[in-house]
């Protein structure tokens, strides 16, 4: 499923995949999150309510561009440099079509379904 961004003000694009999680979060858009660093290696910010982790797929390790879903905090990440080892605790919900230095720096972020 594609998604429309706002990053500070900046139109982009994602795409979700087809796990409950993503789905889940595609359910709660449009969605605008204020953004903090973690890390060095992805920005987070907290949706209004967790998301569902049923079904959730096999875990992997985040890449750069991947928008993912961590569970024990219940935060949307991300990722503008590689991720951490695979954890069944972070989903990877989908990739976002923006260059790493702009996801570094953003600090708010609107995701919307796409028309």
């Amino acid at each position: 499923m594609r998604i429309r961004l706002t990053i500070d003000g900046h139109q982009a694009a994602a795409t979700l995949n087809d796990s409950p999680a993503a789905r889940d979060l595609a359910g709660v858009l449009p969605l605008m999150l204020e953004l903090e660093d973690f890390n060095g290696t992805e920005r987070i910010g907290y949706p209004l309510r967790r998301l569902t982790t049923d079904g959730a797929p096999r875990p992997s390790a985040a890449r750069a561009g991947d928008l993912a879903y961590y569970a024990p905090w219940g935060n949307l990440a991300f990722f503008y440099q590689e991720g951490p080892a695979p954890s069944a605790d972070l989903l990877v919900l989908g990739h976002l079509d923006v260059p790493a230095e702009q996801l570094a720096r953003a600090q708010r972020i609107t995701l919307a379904p796409a028309n």
